[in-house]
C-alpha cells in the first residue's frame, strides 16, 4: 500500500491511500481518520485498508481524486517520537578525518543515535525557513521506517517484523549550531529544525526485492538547485533497521507511531555524489585542505527522490524552497 496524509485543516490530516502509479488518491474514510490510527490499529485495519488500496488501483473508486502533493502534509505530520540514527559508515568516518574528531569507541559495533523533535514534520512541499546564514544550513536525504508498538528488549530480527511502512526524508540541519550541542551531551535541539517528508509512505512489499535484510536498496537523488548532487543508495547500511530498532528497544518499548531514521545515505564511492553539504565539504576537505562547497542559502532548492528499478517514484518526491521568515 501507499498512504499519504491531506491537508485538512486539523494537525494530524485526513488519512488517503495513493495508487501505485502516483496518479490517483482516495480517503480512508470509515476504516482510519488518520495514520496515526491505522498504525495503533494496524492487524484491524490493514486488510479494509488494503481492499481499498486494490480497488484504486483497479480503477473502481468513482470519488478518487488525482493524486496531488501540494496538498498533502507528511505521512504522520507529527510523531509520539522520533529516533534518527547513524547507519552509514563512510558518513561518519569522512566527516571524523576531515574534521580531525577524536574516534568514537565502538561505532562499528553499536548504532548512534539520537531522539529528534517530532511535533511538527514538514510536507515535501513545505520552504525550509532559515532565520541566518551564519547557521550554515544543510539538507540531509534519508529513509526512515515507522513501527507499530515494539517490546523492550527487541532482537533485531524480530525488531523488523514491527515495520510497517518505509519513508523518504530530507533531515534538516544547521551545522553552525551542533558542535557545542554535541559536546553539552544532551543532544540536538537548534541543530535540528523541523524536518521534511516526501508525500507518501510505502508498506515494504512495494518495493518488491529492493527492500532486503532490513535496507531499502534504492539510490536516493538528489538534486541542488536543479544540478546533480548525490545519487547514494540505502543499501549501504552498516546497521540495519532491525538493529537500529532493537537499539532504540533496549531499555524500553518503542509505541506504535515512533519513527526511526537511517541517518545520512552515504556510500564509499564518493563518484556517486552525496546526500548533504556537510560530507561533500568533508571529502573536499580531505582531497585539497579546505572545503568550497557553500551551505544553503535564501532562494536556493532542493530535490530528492527515490525510484524504483521499473524507474517509477517511490514515496513522491520532495520539493522545497529554501525561504527568509517572513
Amino acid at each position: 500500500m501507499k498512504l499519504a496524509t491531506r491537508n485538512n485543516g486539523e494537525r494530524d490530516g485526513q488519512l488517503m491511500l495513493v495508487s501505485h502509479d502516483l496518479l490517483w488518491m482516495v480517503d480512508a474514510e470509515g476504516i482510519a481518520a488518520t495514520l496515526q490510527d491505522a498504525i495503533e490499529n494496524w492487524q484491524q485495519m490493514q486488510p479494509a485498508l488494503q481492499a481499498r488500496y486494490a480497488a484504486l488501483n483497479a480503477g473502481l473508486i468513482t470519488r478518487a481524486i488525482p493524486f496531488d502533493a501540494g496538498q498533502l502534509l507528511a505521512p504522520l505530520p507529527r510523531a509520539w517520537q522520533w529516533l534518527d540514527g547513524s547507519a552509514f559508515l563512510s558518513h561518519g568516518e569522512r566527516m571524523q578525518q576531515a574534521f580531525n574528531l577524536p574516534p568514537i569507541e565502538g561505532v562499528e559495533d553499536t548504532p548512534l543515535m539520537y531522539q529528534g523533535c517530532g511535533d511538527d514534520f514538514l510536507g515535501a512541499r513545505g520552504d525550509i525557513v532559515c532565520a541566518d546564514d551564519a547557521w550554515q544550513l544543510d539538507f540531509e536525504g534519508e529513509y526512515a521506517v515507522l513501527v507499530d508498538d515494539v517490546p523492550m528488549g527487541c532482537n533485531p530480527i524480530a525488531a523488523l517484523s514491527h515495520v510497517r511502512l518505509l519513508l523518504q526524508l530530507n533531515d534538516i540541519s544547521l551545522r553552525a549550531l551542533a558542535p557545542r550541542e554535541m559536546k553539552t551531551g544532551f543532544g540536538f535541539i537548534h541543530a535540528k529544525p523541523s524536518s521534511a517528508f516526501a508525500p507518501v509512505a510505502v508498506t515494504p512489499d512495494e518495493l518488491g526485492e529492493s527492500w532486503r535484510d532490513g535496507r531499502i536498496h534504492l539510490p536516493l537523488t538528489i538534486q541542488r538547485n536543479g544540478e546533480p548532487f548525490g545519487r547514494q543508495s540505502g543499501a549501504e547500511m552498516h546497521f540495519h533497521f532491525g538493529e537500529l530498532i532493537a537499539h532504540a528497544a533496549l531499555t524500553r518499548r518503542l509505541r506504535a507511531g515512533t519513527l526511526v531514521g537511517s541517518g545520512t545515505v552515504s556510500g564509499w564511492d564518493s563518484a556517486k555524489g552525496a546526500s548533504c553539504i556537510a560530507e561533500v565539504r568533508a571529502l573536499e576537505t580531505i582531497a585539497s585542505g579546505a572545503p568550497r562547497t557553500p551551505y544553503l542559502q535564501v532562494g536556493e532548492s532542493i530535490f530528492m527522490e527515490s525510484r524504483s528499478g521499473d524507474d517509477r517514484a517511490v514515496f513522491g518526491a520532495i520539493q522545497q524552497r529554501v525561504t527568509a521568515p517572513r
